[in-house]
């Protein structure tokens, strides 16, 4: 006895959705190039209430309006702050 002859189910082009949990942070654009400069606290006050302008030890201008802990720190600003202060790298040697 020979089996019979069953349809195969091929693969069809259908319109199945498929549900994805993607998660994005907001970046700006130019995020990428921006680190969080040093700047004395005061200044950062006096900016926010003028809206003058800073500027930080490594020399940038800029009126301050994110969040600096979004950024990695500007890495002329904390060979600046390592020199006068010492580096707090935590290897020990002072």
């Amino acid at each position: 006895m020979s089996e019979p002859n069953l349809p195969v189910e091929q693969p069809q082009g259908g319109t199945a959705t498929i549900e994805r949990t993607e998660t994005r942070e907001l970046v700006e654009p130019g995020d990428a190039e921006r680190f969080a400069h040093y700047v004395r606290k005061e200044k950062i006050l006096e900016s926010a209430m003028t809206g003058d302008p800073v500027i930080a030890l490594c020399g940038k201008v800029w009126v301050p309006g994110r969040d600096p802990n979004r950024f990695p720190v500007c890495p002329a600003c904390k060979e600046i702050i390592d020199g006068v202060f010492g580096s707090d790298d935590g290897d020990g040697d002072s």
